[in-house]
This record gives structure tokens, sequence and C-alpha cells, in this order.
């Protein structure tokens, strides 16, 4: 295992309990991105600015609060207490192997080199995840940024911040800063936030920042950044204007690239670009000795899929009949920002792609009882269906807790449910997940009437 993050450390399992011996090889610290500098520290984070909301809005119910400071070196502490704990739960998994620390490249397809020490395999799996992309912007690296990684670590915030990006990292931790006191301006080339998903998902989100003091910018293309008396300059092009941004620091999150630095993957026969490692639909890379799953293989960046795709992998070096790694659910995701975003199947932009029929139903999350009664209003439901049947096609979400919403869309999907299923489904009354019964029975109406006026045409026919 070339890597010990999510997917290695999944592969390893799998390949054990299939009798094989099994070696990590890892330059450390070991644990993984997830743990160390991603999911887990910036969930722990973004909790804080949560309760920092909270408080601000407390009025609204009744109650007095007042935020009298935020203690940065108390919430990083809390944050690296909690992230120790983890690591040493994951290293001790880890080091149940043999592991051999250092960087490591491929001698041949068959061999690999670490600290000087050549190790010989049957089969080898890449798994060495992805690392921040280095920026291209004239006068970026000159003026100095910030990374997600540091954001993780700030001892002390900035007294304002510009976010370059709309993604989910920019987002989440963009907010998380706006929060906690750090006004946030986001600067987007897309013509919305969270390019990858549907324009009204992103545009949700982009009103619902707004409305919170975050200044947004889409669709805008950045000319240079620079430094004026002190400050960092961000000089952008939007609506044909130059705009200009300006902060005490910059924060750089426009993604990360797939890492295959150093491995000298050409030694190996193994083709790769600048999206990821090639690999076909059993995660088998163009040498049929070498697997690859996770970030470096280009596909998710998600550590349920790297998981996914490395148990799968390990599975497929060794069993004579292999898989086909299927992302239709495994590729559903979650962004934690507020309101939270989670997104499952296929968008209503591939289907019009496509050139397929759908039926929409969608519901706002301001109509419904229980969001009304705490206050959680922000959102809506969107629900795609095939018009033949009302088989699900896809569902995405932004609200409240959306992302525990998803799982019964995923569900449902998995077990290829109508959505005349999903209006017979018995749903607690008041609850948020109960509005996923308002799209279903709109698409099941207009599916109903369909079907009636089909029916309506043929008895209409004489001979």
């Amino acid at each position: 295992m070339v890597g010990a993050g999510s997917a290695g450390f999944a592969a390893a399992r799998t390949a054990r309990d299939l009798g094989k011996r099994v070696a990590f090889v890892d330059p450390g610290p070991l644990a993984g991105l997830c743990i160390l500098r991603g999911c887990m520290p910036s969930k722990t984070l973004l909790r804080s600015g949560e309760l920092a909301q909270l408080a601000r809005e407390a009025h609204e119910y009744g109650v007095g609060a007042k935020i009298e400071g935020f203690d940065w070196a108390r919430m990083m502490a809390r944050k690296r207490e909690i992230i120790q704990g983890f690591t040493d739960y994951r290293v001790d998994g880890i080091r149940a192997f043999p592991v051999f620390e250092g960087p490591a490249h491929f001698v041949s397809g068959h061999e690999i080199e670490v600290g000087g020490q050549r190790l010989r395999g049957q089969r080898f799996l890449i798994a060495t995840g992805s690392v921040i992309q280095h920026p291209e912007i004239p006068g970026l690296a000159e003026t100095g940024f910030l990374t997600s990684d540091q954001v993780l670590e700030l001892e002390r915030p900035p007294k304002d911040v510009i976010v370059l990006g709309g993604g989910y990292v920019a987002t989440e931790l963009g907010q998380f800063l706006h929060r906690m006191g750090v006004p946030a301006t986001f600067v987007q080339r897309s013509p919305h936030l969270l390019s990858s998903e549907d324009p009204d998902v992103g545009d949700a989100l982009a009103g619902c920042f707004r409305a919170e003091g975050m200044t947004v910018d889409t669709g805008t293309a950045i000319e240079r950044v620079f430094t004026r008396h002190g400050r960092k300059v961000v000089a952008y092009r939007h609506g044909g204007q130059i705009r200009e941004a300006e902060a005490e620091e910059i924060f750089f999150a426009l993604g990360r690239r797939p890492n295959v630095d150093g491995l000298a993957l050409e030694s190996a026969g193994v083709t790769y670009n600048r999206y990821g490692v090639d690999v076909d639909r059993h995660m088998r890379t163009s040498n049929p000795d070498i697997f690859a799953a996770g970030d470096v293989a280009g596909r998710f960046q998600l550590v349920h899929v790297a998981i996914h795709e490395g148990e799968m992998a390990a599975r497929n070096a060794f069993l004579p009949q292999p898989e086909n790694v299927d992302y239709s659910l495994v590729a559903a995701h979650a962004v934690f920002t507020d309101p939270q975003v989670a997104v499952v199947g296929m968008r209503e932009r591939d289907l019009v792609a496509e050139g397929r029929r759908y039926l929409k139903g969608s519901y706002p999350f301001d109509d419904l009882g229980k969001a009304i009664s705490v206050g959680l209003t922000k959102g809506f439901v969107k629900m795609l269906a095939d018009p033949r049947d009302g088989r699900i096609l896809g569902v995405a979400i932004v609200g409240a807790e959306a992302s525990d919403l998803i799982h019964e869309a995923i569900a449902l999907m998995y077990f290829k449910a109508t959505v005349d299923d999903v209006v017979r489904m018995p749903h607690l009354h008041p609850t948020l997940a109960e509005i996923m019964t308002y799209p279903a029975e709109e698409i099941a109406e207009a599916l109903a009437a369909e079907r009636s006026a089909q029916a309506a045409g043929a008895g209409g026919v004489t001979a």
C-alpha cells in the first residue's frame, strides 16, 4: 500500500481478510488527510462557528446572549485534542501492518524503494492522496496567502479575508472565518458557488451567504494580486469591469491535485495526467499489477469514495471475478456550510445535457412546519424522477441537516424506489425529514396526470 490514508487503510484490511501479506509505504505523518488536515479538524472548528451564529440569533428566540470574544487558542487546543484521539486510533490500526516510513518511488513494476530499501510485491496500490494545487495567479505567490492547512491551525485570525474559490473547502472555511469575526469576501471564477452542482444549489447558498453579510462575486477572472499600504489586494474582472477586493489576508482555496510527486510512475509503466492516475472500472492502472484508489485516482475527492475504491481495488487485485465501481450512489456527498448541501444521483444539468426526459419536484424549507417552528427555513429539496415509472434519479438538498437527510434519498435509490413509494412511506410529524414527501407528491401527481392523459387519448381512438 503506497499511502496509509483512507483508501490505503481500507484496502489493507480488505487484502488481509483475503489472506494476503500487506505492508504500508508512507512518508508520514501517518493517519491520512481526512484525519490530520481535512474532514475531522474542519468539522471540529465549524462547530465553533455554528455556536457563534446561534448566539447572534438567540434574541430572536427570546434568549439574551452576547459574544464576549473568541478564544482561538482554546478552540485550536480542543481541535488538536480531538484530532489526536482520532490519529492515535488510526495509527494503531496502521501499525498492525508492517510500515516503511519515508518518501518512495517505483524502481520497476514490482519493486519500490523507500529509505534506501527495496521492496518487492505481487500487487501494489497507489493511494497517495492529493495535495493543495499551486496557484497560477500573477502576484499571488509574492503577496502571500493562506491554504486550508494554515486556516486549520490559525492561532490569531486576520482582521478580514478574501476567499479565492467557491468549492467545498472555500465555502465551509470561508463561512467559518466570517462567523468568527473575520469578514469574508468570496471571489469565484465560475458563475456559481459549488460549480460542480446544479446552479440553483450554488445560487441558494450564495444568497444565504450574502444575507449573512458576506460578499460573494461569481463569474470572475482574477487579473492580479498585489500589496497596497500593508493590505492584500485582489484585482478581478466582473461584469465587464475591474473590481478590487482588499483584506489583511487571502485564503487560497482553488482545489487540490492528485499527489504523484516523486513516485517515478513511469518506471512502473503507470500512466497519469493532471487529473490523476489512469484507472479502469476495476481501479486497475496501465500496469495490470498496480491499482490506484482515492484522491490520486482523480475521480471524487471524498473519503467514503476512497474507502469504497480501496476495498474494491484490493478485491480486484486478487479475486478472479473483478467488480466494477458504480459511482451512482457512492459519490453522494455533503457540504457542511449553513445551510448544508447534500446531493445524490443525477444532477438536473446532466439530464438536460443528455437529452433525457425527467420530472422534477421541489419544496422549500420555509413552508415546512418543523423548519418554521425552529427557525431553520433556508433552502429547499429538489427531486428528479424518471417520467416512465417515477423511479428516483437524483435528489439535491440545501438546508438544515442536509447531510443526514440525504441518507433517506440514498436508501430510496439503493432499493430503486419510486416517488409513489416515498408518498406511501410513513414520515413522522413534525420533522425535517418529512420534507422529502412534498417533492415526491408533486412528481407523483404530475405522473398520474400524464398517465390519465395518455389513457384518455388511447380511449378516444376509434376504429
